[in-house]
């Protein structure tokens, strides 16, 4: 061909270039989620063309901090309809960047033509689970039709069986293919499982075995959505998400899949209905984000907050239909997404009332001050919580995914808490007095601020599971007084109207009332091997046992605050105080070295990498710390309510469990 041809023949596209029609302009886009990015990642401008989509994007990162673009990125609009990237500029495609000085990196990239029609699309950087997304991209101008959760639900009608409670174990088996441990990096992997009808949550360890297979079995009282994590793994597999009922086995297989990543595949029960639910890139907290790393007052959260609702339905509606969900997925999601709220507004609540104060040490004494009076009487007022009164707390779904820690944030809210002590006797230690009346003056107060922060006048799943939860938290008490305990039974069993929760009380009264074993022998295992290491080095001692870790706030502050104490404690020849800390490795970091030398000097410590921490929480059933156990001398374990639980109260219970075990 000629050069002229050549010249001819280029001039003429970029004439078809340079004429592009541009159909829109959105200057300065909204987004209405920024999904699995760990910095700020937003849309400036998009232009729409009759020859492309020009999305102009900023990421900003701290300095030096590395992120890559994949070239398989693409745009989705809110039919389902893919508009693949053709090019980059000002960034390289598949390749690690650096962020620069000022942080912030500038790039645009050019998409497949959209027609000018689409309002709202995100951009998905691929398929693979993890990738960057930036959902919901919209002019603010335009308003985005969004379902109420009311719509949204009775469109995926869905009716829970009716032994949703149900006492049973769970089995989980798989198998890993062409499994090498050395290549994989581990050779187990766990789970936390927390199970609100019990007081403590547990360690589950599922060890794998040559062949790549693992099997675990446990008790559950409903379905649950679990995460089944490996440890120290050397490649892109993080996590095995699991939903399960009570009585099944699930099987699963884990292989590399069409990008050469292992992932999970179920080969039956529930876990296989709702795997597109599982397995969706619906990731609540950050999409609760807004709501949780809020700065402003809490006179400004309800528009926020109401934002951040709005916005999860249409995501959750969108992913849904992408997807092809389930009834019963839509409403998995559904519920999943009002817990994530409950618990984004605990922490901004948390965060917002520390940022309230000022805390000062003075002779030992920590002096509070309240820097906004004004702003710290407002988080006071329920007004304030409306969007906690959007959520169906009759809804069984809620106690699939991380209920514990949703109901730990209602149980123990400060406005339900303060006003569940309106009127309680407390002595000169700042200690409410453990009577008749103030038992049953806490819990007349506890309910009805439970109504008003949830907005209702009835009793409903979510209450009388949070009082059962209060039932068992406060039961030890009660035991050691007779007439206390014969008392405030009844008058709990009185809340608890729900059959199966009911069930439970008494069934947990009844366990308690017939215990005889002040301790009972530990198992049989290698972290038990540990136990009785310390049993034969202090003889005829009972030991206790501080499980603690350096990055742990309240456990450092124990051991601070007890340090006189334990030097009285040191002095004594029938206990012994151990302390046990989770670190990377079994050598200790130099903060864990340097706090054992300050505050743990010339006592009894051992420093344990997490595969063998967590065979401890294992054997001693606990998933948070601090976390305190007893053994007698003889090597047993001093059952919960008997166990020495810290050093607030060590003499007196000390005492007790020596009277108990004569």
């Amino acid at each position: 061909m000629k050069k002229s041809a050549i010249i001819t023949i280029l001039f003429a596209l970029v004439t078809m270039v340079g004429q592009a029609k541009t159909f829109k302009t959105i200057k300065a886009p909204e987004a209405m989620a920024c999904l699995n990015v760990w910095g700020e990642f937003k849309a400036r401008e998009v232009i729409f063309t009759d020859t492309a989509t020009t999305v102009r994007f900023t990421m900003e990162k701290g300095k030096g901090q590395s992120f890559r673009f994949a070239s398989t990125s693409y745009l989705l609009d809110e039919g389902g309809n893919r508009y693949p990237l053709h090019s980059a500029e000002g960034i390289a495609l598949d390749s690690w960047v650096q962020s620069p000085e000022s942080g912030i990196t500038n790039f645009t990239m050019y998409f497949d033509p959209m027609p000018k029609k689409v309002q709202v699309f995100d951009y998905i950087e691929g398929d693979e689970k993890g990738s960057f997304r930036l959902l919901g991209i919209h002019d603010k101008k335009y308003e985005v039709n969004v379902p109420t959760l009311q719509e949204l639900s009775e469109a995926n009608p869905y009716t829970v069986p009716a032994d949703w409670f149900k006492t049973d174990t769970i089995t989980i088996r798989g198998r890993i293919e062409d499994y090498d441990a050395e290549k994989l990096g581990f050779t187990y992997m766990n789970c936390y499982y927390y199970n609100v009808f019990e007081k403590d949550g547990v360690t589950l360890i599922f060890d794998i075995s040559p062949d790549g297979t693992f099997e675990k079995k446990f008790q559950a009282n409903y379905p649950t959505r679990e995460i089944i994590v490996p440890d120290n793994s050397n490649i892109r597999f993080d996590n095995i998400p699991i939903f399960t009922r009570p009585g099944e086995t699930i099987d699963i297989t884990i292989k590399p899949n069409e990008y050469g990543v292992y992932e999970c595949y179920y080969n039956n029960g529930s876990s296989k209905e709702v795997e597109r639910w599982l397995k969706a890139d619906l990731d609540m907290w950050e999409l609760t984000k807004p709501i949780s790393e809020f700065k402003g007052k809490i006179g400004e959260m309800d528009k926020v907050a109401d934002q951040t609702w709005q916005d999860m339905l249409y995501i959750i509606q969108q992913e849904g239909t992408r997807q092809h969900f389930t009834a019963q997925e839509m409403q998995l999601a559904l519920a999943s997404m009002q817990g994530s709220i409950i618990e984004a507004m605990a922490n901004y609540i948390r965060n917002h009332k520390n940022g309230l104060v000022k805390v000062e040490e003075v002779d030992g004494d920590f002096n509070v001050e309240i820097l906004d009076s004004i702003e710290w009487e407002e988080l006071e007022k329920m007004e304030h919580y409306k969007i906690l009164q959007g959520i169906d707390y009759d809804n069984p779904l809620l106690m699939c995914n991380d209920f514990h820690f949703v109901l730990n944030r209602i149980q123990f809210d400060g406005n339900v808490t303060r006003l569940k002590y309106k009127g309680v006797v407390f002595d000169e230690k700042g200690e409410y007095i453990i009577n008749k009346e103030n038992e049953k003056k806490l819990l007349a107060n506890y309910i009805p601020a439970l109504r008003e922060l949830m907005g209702t006048d009835k009793n409903n799943l979510t209450i009388q599971l949070c009082v059962y939860n209060e039932m068992m938290n406060h039961f030890d008490k009660w035991q050691f007084r007779e007439a206390l305990l014969s008392n405030m039974m009844p008058v709990y069993l009185d809340v608890l109207t729900n059959p199966y929760i009911h069930q439970k009380a008494k069934q947990f009264y009844e366990r308690k009332m017939t215990q005889t074993d002040i301790a009972t022998p530990l198992p049989v295992t290698p972290a038990t091997d540990l136990i009785r290491s310390f049993c034969a080095k202090y003889p005829d001692k009972i030991l206790v046992i501080d499980f603690w870790a350096t990055w742990c706030g309240p456990c450092r502050r124990a051991i601070e605050e007890s340090k006189e104490l334990r030097a009285e404690i040191a002095k004594r020849d029938d206990v012994k105080l151990i302390f046990i800390a989770e670190e990377r490795t079994a050598e200790g970091s130099d903060e864990y070295r340097q706090y054992v030398s300050k505050w743990l000097a010339d006592e009894e410590t051992i420093c344990m990498a997490k595969a063998n921490f967590v065979r401890l929480q294992e054997l001693f059933q606990f998933n948070g710390i601090p976390h305190y156990e007893t053994i007698t001398p003889d090597g047993r374990r001093v059952r919960d309510d008997l166990r020495i639980n810290g050093y607030d109260n060590f003499d007196e219970e000390l005492q007790r469990l020596k009277e108990k075990l004569k």
